[in-house]
């Protein structure tokens, strides 16, 4: 509920307290999901005597749901935040692990894994964390969404080695057991904290006021513009970038989930043990966590689409320097590998969302990614089961690895030839639309050019361009923007 007024400017700006949220959403996610995947396959399997091939189709099942759940997921936390969905995918992700520990037959662990793990995954993690922290931020987006996604580096740092001294110590029915405990301590409480967004508590993203107490006119425009050229999903679906995003989104996810699930038998293959596999797979975890901090330093200086085809280049030579160390037997070539590995997954990841964020601006982004993400992610749901049907059919990884590299490549593609859509109002626009302000006739002064501070419809009115309505802001994430190229002004010519 939007409140009345503004209420007092807070010492600490409640997004960053969203940020801590996301950390600790994203790492149980992750860690009870695609992190611990990998450590439970051999045991799994071996002990219930089912192919590699049928392991995976559950957790492919899992990513498929969790990727369709995203069409409902984006408006639901648009319109009511994360925190009841953040509550209920917590107790399903748990109930999962609980059940699955006392599964004996493989359709049980397939519907567990789809429907539980799938739903919960997206209800606690990446997908409604960004979702909320693209809408408390705008102006340091991309600090806070790669600061927000340390939770999936610090789940692949710990997260494999702590399971497979569990599992290998306890038995996999038992690590079941302790994963659902830890996803109930850790997600509830922090499901608690979590908010909508910063008008409903009368301030602005990144810690900024309704009446623009304390902004510069430079801050004022950057969140206006934002607001003003915010897409809709329709608008979003009419665009070439929103394709080509996709299409990028779903070879990263193909490539990235297929590591996540073998990436441990994939290194004991070549005749290391569990533990220093689980070693290697926590030293992607750490270039994952240095991820954080370069690339959201680079993020000030050059432009998300160059940086993310980056990371595709790092993903690139980790998985060919995988395949080298596996022939050459070196597990010290296979720490590099797997830590430049980490390094571009762990900028894949906040880039993908700040470039989405970017594109399509933060009012209606969770209606936007909840078509574009569940196509990624059901195409990323093929990439694990197809490597499982290489693996059962050569009895080794090099053809999975070898066509992760491929769909790297052609990820890094279709980021370098995407542009941001048009416009809808530009900053000599915005400048237009102005209100004039009041001044006393008996104080009356000549006002200069420099003086005028764009200001922000607050909630109850409509801002208007050209006889147009362009915000309601009592309908922040529901009302529709205005269709691009309409009266609300010229589309910017060049697409950067």
């Amino acid at each position: 509920m939007t409140s009345s007024a503004p209420s007092a400017q807070p010492r600490i700006f409640y997004g960053w307290y969203m940020v801590g949220g996301g950390v600790i959403g994203s790492f149980v996610a992750v860690g009870a999901g695609f992190a611990s995947m990998s450590v439970f396959l051999s045991p799994v399997t071996q002990d219930m005597g089912w192919t590699v091939a049928a392991f995976t189709i559950a957790t492919a099942g899992a990513n498929t749901v969790n990727g369709m759940s995203g069409v409902i997921v984006g408006p639901l936390v648009d319109r009511h935040g994360p925190r009841p969905l953040m509550i209920f995918g917590a107790i399903a992700l748990a109930a999962a692990m609980f059940l699955t520990s006392q599964v004996t037959a493989l359709w049980q662990f397939i519907v567990l894994q789809a429907f539980g793990v799938g739903l919960g995954m997206a209800l606690v993690g990446p997908l409604v964390v960004n979702i909320a922290l693209s809408k408390w931020f705008v102006l340091g987006r991309g600090w806070a969404i790669a600061l927000g996604s340390t939770g999936i580096s610090f789940a692949g740092m710990f997260v494999p080695f702590a399971m497979t001294r569990v599992v290998d110590g306890l038995g996999w029915r038992e690590g079941y057991q302790i994963l659902g405990v830890a996803v109930l301590l850790l997600a509830l409480p922090t499901a608690l904290i979590m908010r909508r967004q910063p008008e409903d508590y009368g301030q602005l993203p990144d810690g900024q006021r309704e009446d623009g107490a304390g902004v510069s006119s430079a801050d004022t425009e950057a969140l206006a513009l934002d607001r003003l050229n915010s897409y809709t999903r329709s608008e979003a679906l009419r665009t070439r970038a929103f394709y080509l995003l996709t299409i990028a989104f779903a070879f990263f996810g193909a490539a990235a989930f297929t590591l996540l699930i073998h990436g441990i038998p994939f290194v004991t293959e070549a005749s290391f043990t569990r533990t220093e596999a689980a070693l290697a797979v926590g030293v992607a975890g750490v270039g994952n966590l240095a991820a954080k901090i370069l690339w959201g330093w680079a993020l000030g200086r050059w432009h998300p689409r160059i940086l993310w085809a980056m990371c595709y280049g790092l993903l690139c030579i980790g998985s060919a320097l995988q395949l080298a160390a596996a022939g050459l037997g070196l597990l010290v070539l296979m720490h590099v590998a797997f830590f430049l590995w980490g390094l571009g997954f762990g900028g894949g990841v906040p880039l993908g969302e700040f470039i989405w964020a970017k594109y399509y601006g933060r009012v209606y982004i969770g209606a936007v990614r909840s078509v574009g993400m569940p196509a990624g992610i059901l195409f990323g749901a093929l990439g694990p089961v197809i490597a499982s049907m290489l693996f059962d059919a050569s009895g080794n990884y090099f053809s999975a690895w070898v066509l992760m590299i491929v769909l790297y490549c052609l990820g890094a593609a279709a980021i370098l030839v995407s542009r941001e859509p048009p416009q809808k109002v530009t900053a000599a626009q915005l400048a237009e639309m102005r209100p004039p302000t009041p001044v006393p006739a008996a104080a009356a002064v000549p006002a200069s050019p420099a003086a005028a501070v764009p200001v922000l419809a607050t909630p109850g009115t409509t801002l208007t361009h050209g006889g147009i309505g362009l915000w309601d802001g009592d309908r922040d994430g529901v009302a529709p923007a205005p269709a691009v190229g309409t009266a609300a002004g010229p589309v910017r010519g060049a697409a950067r």
